[in-house]
């Protein structure tokens, strides 16, 4: 019986062992870069989605009312102005009041969402004069202060005009000049100049022309 013979066998399954060494190798190298951190056993991929900043408000509605050509609401971009919201609507009617707008439209002003802007009409502010002058609309003359034939124009009237009127004292009287030009006295509460008590004791009492 021959002995047992290592060499031999060696020789005899030489391939077989030399993949099996190999695996062994490249099992431990894995097992090596696993642990040591060197690759993330699951790696997370974080996809970043772009808001439209656009859509949240990027954007303002606006109205422009009165003379114009085509008065309505308007979507413009965040930081338009008055002229933007006029060039969109058409410009002014043959009807506008150029003088007011001339003296007391900024056209350069910016705008601000939920905003009005209102071109009155070339006659608005003389039949309100004739029916105030002629007593034949109450409802009309009754806007005006029973101590004066004139209204108080917040967007010409100085500090002292306006602290004349009642609850206006000097800070509201400078908020509202602050804060012109006015295309409505309405704007007094939008724009956040007076609250609503000190409002309802001014709005028969002023005008914007």
């Amino acid at each position: 019986m021959n002995g047992f013979n290592v060499d031999e066998l060696i020789i005899k399954f030489r391939y077989p062992l030399l993949f099996l060494l190999l695996g062994l190798i490249l099992i431990a190298t894995g097992l090596f870069i696993v642990k040591s951190g060197l690759v993330s056993p699951s790696t997370k991929v974080e996809v970043l989605t772009a808001t439209t900043s656009a859509a949240v408000n990027g954007e303002i509605a606006v109205e422009i009312a009165g003379e114009v050509l085509t008065p309505g609401v308007y979507r413009l971009p965040a930081g338009g102005r008055v002229e933007d919201l006029l060039i969109v609507s058409g410009g002014f009617s043959i009807n506008a009041d150029r003088n007011w707008t001339d003296k007391y439209l900024n056209r350069a002003s910016k705008l601000t969402d939920g905003q009005k802007v209102y071109i009155p009409n070339i006659n608005e502010h003389s039949n309100v004069l004739s029916a105030k002058n002629s007593g034949g609309d109450q409802t009309v003359s009754s806007t005006f202060s029973s101590d004066s034939n004139t209204l108080i124009n917040i967007n010409t009237a100085s500090l002292g005009e306006l602290d004349s009127l009642p609850g206006i004292g000097p800070v509201y009287g400078q908020r509202i000049i602050e804060y012109r030009p006015y295309s409505d006295t309405s704007e007094l509460l939008s724009k956040g100049v007076l609250k609503s008590s000190v409002y309802q004791k001014v709005k028969d009492l002023v005008s914007v022309y």
